[in-house]
């Protein structure tokens, strides 16, 4: 299977997503912002990604644009918790994310 990175600054969240994830046999690499999942991505080069767009530290849209442009066969799931916040989500696919 996979090996997914999970990026989110909510502990409930990438708790969340990485139970679902591992019961379908995917392997979990999660970071609490951007600037970790730079780092952590260099070291892991993860199948797909799993990006929150709202973050303190390195937000997930300047990550999405980080990662995007160095290694420019990133896959990467934005989302956002956030309402309203429907422009954020078109910028990450401007970016190169999917939503």
């Amino acid at each position: 299977m996979a090996t997914i990175m999970v990026i989110d600054d909510e502990p409930s969240i990438r708790g969340l997503l990485r139970e679902v994830l591992e019961r379908s046999g995917h392997k979990v690499v999660e970071a609490k912002d951007g600037r970790e999942a730079l780092d952590l991505y260099q070291k892991h080069k993860a199948d797909l990604l799993i990006m929150d767009l709202l973050m303190p530290e390195v937000d997930g849209l300047e990550a999405t644009l980080q990662l995007t442009r160095e290694y420019m066969d990133t896959k990467i799931i934005a989302m956002t918790g956030a309402q309203g916040d429907r422009n954020f989500l078109d910028i990450a696919r401007l970016f190169g994310a999917h939503r």
